[in-house]
């Protein structure tokens, strides 16, 4: 099971110095994204070099703000290092051993800005209410950290549409063919594996038990015939 939001590594520097790189937080992203169009417009592999280490000069803002400039950055970082930075930071994967052109590598697949409706993302994720203004929330959030919160959001939200419209009477989860996963996920931790969903009744153990105040272990008894 996936414990983590993004990945994340650590990259040294030529004068040993590390550096701990993650996604970059939306407000670079921007920056980022912007200056990527010249590694799309580039005409050959030198173009397309020179422009992805302006990237990932822009990336310093956030990571090692000593370093200002281009040329700071060359002296500092070997080029394989600035590809590791690149793709843990910006999602841009550039193998130097490959045959295939640096910068088709370095474009291929991925999202562009104009494939992606960021504000009405972060509209929603703002109604959390956390930040005080959008530019706090671009500085604190990196995109895989926004769409991991739009996801739980989005799950709570349902979920209480889903007690709501119980309260009626209707069954949302039938209604709309949706499966309750966090259900089913704690009944197969409360029955270590065994339950298949929530409705299975080895998902009536522990605290699932106590909540319903029936099932196994209280007033309910079963024989595994599975282990003999």
């Amino acid at each position: 099971m996936p414990t983590e939001i993004y990945d994340s590594t650590i990259v040294t520097l030529v004068d040993g110095s590390e550096i701990y790189i993650t996604p970059l937080k939306i407000k670079y992203l921007r920056l980022f994204m912007k200056e990527f169009q010249r590694v799309r417009n580039a005409k050959d592999d030198n173009e397309a070099i020179d422009a992805l280490c302006s990237c990932a000069t822009i990336m310093m803002r956030q990571f090692y703000p000593k370093i200002k400039t281009q040329e700071e950055l060359e002296n500092a970082i070997d080029l394989p290092t600035i590809y590791q930075i690149l793709k843990y930071a910006g999602g841009v994967s550039v193998n130097e051993k490959s045959e295939e052109s640096v910068k088709d590598q370095a474009t291929k697949g991925g999202i562009t800005w104009e494939e992606l409706d960021l504000a009405e993302l972060e509209s929603e994720v703002f109604l959390l209410g956390i930040w005080k203004d959008y530019e706090e929330l671009e500085t604190s959030m990196s995109m895989p950290e926004l769409t991991s919160t739009l996801k739980i959001k989005r799950e709570l939200d349902y979920q209480n549409k889903r007690f709501l419209a119980a309260i009626q009477g209707v069954d949302l989860d039938k209604e709309s063919g949706k499966q309750n996963a966090w259900e089913d996920m704690k009944a197969r931790v409360f029955s270590k594996g065994k339950a298949t969903n929530s409705n299975d009744i080895l998902a009536l153990q522990g605290v699932n038990a106590q909540q319903a105040g029936f099932g196994i272990g209280m007033g309910l008894e079963y024989e595994d015939l599975t282990e003999k």
